[in-house]
């Protein structure tokens, strides 16, 4: 994912964090300085979608102008193992015969209650 806030709001003329800071308050978001800095600077890992209706509001954008996809860079699934006869965590070039599958046994009896 790429974010892209600096950018839509260079677009619109908002070249500070505290101007930006300043017009979501006029909207009823209050955002800490130390949240606003990160989301200004770097990419979120949280947003909830109230501020995010917020940032496209006063940006005047939309969700699409703040996040763009990158499908490109998440990596591609890796091959299950049962589709090569193998076992999880063991080597093609070690691997003899058919997988032999392990069915847990069932519990007997109760387990000690915690101290």
């Amino acid at each position: 994912m790429k974010w892209n806030l600096r950018m839509a709001a260079a677009q619109r003329g908002i070249w500070k964090a505290s101007e930006f800071r300043r017009l979501l308050a006029e909207r009823g978001i209050e955002m800490s300085v130390g949240k606003l800095s990160g989301l200004w600077s770097g990419t979120p890992s949280v947003l909830r979608p109230d501020e995010l209706d917020a940032f496209c509001a006063v940006l005047g954008c939309t969700i699409s102008d703040l996040i763009e996809a990158e499908p490109d860079t998440v990596p591609a699934p890796a091959a299950d193992a049962e589709e090569h006869g193998q076992a999880v965590g063991q080597d093609r070039d070690t691997a003899v015969g058919p997988v032999r599958r392990v069915t847990p046994k069932p519990r007997t009896g109760r387990s000690l209650p915690p101290r």
